[in-house]
């Protein structure tokens, strides 16, 4: 590997962390941490607002956009230690490294979504209290999915509210073997045409 590279990556790398600390610390309204907090934001939040303006689930309580941001960190740094890599190059190296940076962002998302899904059905099974800030929480992903959900498959139709969860499970699931074959389909594609 380049040495420039390799400077280049190990940078990309700290900012990386640095971004991942301040995500961290907004999980905690209201602390004070004095001046690594004000340091982090002057840091990280200029890239990071970049992302906030691309909300890809505006709806939705979580925000994802750190994700994204650091989806394409992770994604330039995996370039740049391609391109620094002897033969890393290659223009079938550069697209399945790029089908795998968006193969890992699709899987993280998906399951993110299964878990919520998985989580509001065990409450709804297990009668907890729905009513405290936990569950609201997980509602407020899970009730927009499952709306959508539903009124793709039962546009006109009132399904009963446990079937909405498990088909929406189902439907996921489906969703994440599917691209799963597609993606692994065009990584070998690539493998053979490259």
């Amino acid at each position: 590997m380049s040495h420039a590279a390799s400077v280049l990556a190990g940078i990309i790398s700290v900012y990386m962390f640095l971004i991942f600390i301040r995500i961290i610390l907004t999980w905690f309204p209201g602390a004070n941490f004095g001046g690594l907090f004000i340091f982090l934001c002057h840091i990280c939040d200029p890239y990071l607002n970049w992302f906030r303006r691309f909300r890809p689930f505006k709806n939705s309580p979580i925000d994802f956009s750190p994700l994204i941001a650091l989806g394409v960190l992770s994604l330039f740094h995996r370039l740049i230690l391609l391109w620094g890599s002897p033969g890393g190059g290659s223009p079938g190296a550069l697209l399945i490294l790029l089908l795998n940076a968006a193969w890992s962002i699709i899987v993280w998302i998906l399951g993110f979504f299964i878990v919520i899904l998985i989580l509001r059905m065990a409450a709804y099974l297990g009668n907890y209290n729905i009513y405290s800030p936990f569950w609201h929480f997980v509602d407020l992903i899970a009730q927009p999915l499952m709306y959508r959900i539903s009124s793709i498959f039962f546009p006109s139709k009132i399904v009963h509210y446990l079937f909405r969860i498990i088909f929406s499970i189902v439907i996921l699931a489906a969703v994440a073997v599917l691209l799963w074959g597609i993606f692994h389909f065009g990584v070998r594609l690539l493998a053979a045409i490259f």
